[in-house]
């Protein structure tokens, strides 16, 4: 079942059109290619899929001009666009550039999910700004749009991370070990989710679940 009613909507609709209400933009980073489906790098997009999910979101679309997929719904007052960008992770600041100015939201109504490797696996951190901290598609987003965004980061480090190249570590599926716990993690992901677009504003907090 559904945590909001769903109102259906047209992919192509503007949503700054509304009245009285808001609108919210919700990207999960992640490499568009098969061969990356279910890696470390790719929770972004898994924690976004899940939502749509869960949510009765219309199915994905991909929007050429915006270089990504694109999902609607009516959650509550809010319209939520989710957003996968398909320029893989290190260029995504082009794609969340181009869906801001199409939906003209601003920053302060976008929230990116994506992997941290400075945070353990199964830690949760959401914050309003703030620096890279190395990860190559955060830095791309700074590049384009400026650094005062909402972020979720998913923390996926472990005892492999110190034993593994980082670049491999991230490009890498999740341990069986890991992959019983993931469901966890994207449940409390979307309860975050669900609490940004109730409230519309992002605290500074931190959650460990297992």
């Amino acid at each position: 079942m559904a945590l909001f009613q769903k109102q259906p909507i047209t992919q192509n609709q503007p949503l700054y059109t509304i009245s009285g209400g808001k609108s919210l933009l919700v990207i999960g980073l992640g490499n568009p290619v098969k061969k990356y489906a279910g890696t470390r790098h790719n929770i972004g997009f898994m924690v976004v899929d899940e939502f749509a999910k869960a949510n009765d979101f219309a199915a994905w679309h991909l929007n050429k001009s915006l270089k990504s997929e694109i999902s609607l719904a009516n959650l509550g007052q809010s319209r939520v666009i989710l957003a996968k960008p398909q320029t893989f992770v290190n260029k995504s600041g082009e794609a969340v550039q181009a869906v801001q100015h199409f939906y003209k939201v601003g920053n302060s109504e976008t929230l990116v999910i994506y992997d941290e490797l400075a945070l353990p696996f199964g830690q949760l951190r959401t914050r309003l700004g703030g620096s890279d901290a190395g990860h190559n598609g955060v830095k791309s987003l700074i590049s384009h749009i400026g650094e005062d965004f909402g972020r979720l980061r998913i923390g996926i480090s472990s005892e492999l991370a110190d034993k593994s190249d980082a670049e491999k570590f991230v490009l890498a599926r999740f341990s069986k070990a890991e992959q019983v716990s993931l469901t966890k993690i994207l449940g409390e992901a979307n309860t975050l989710i669900t609490e940004y677009v109730f409230s519309g504003q992002l605290p500074h907090d931190t959650r460990t679940i297992i």
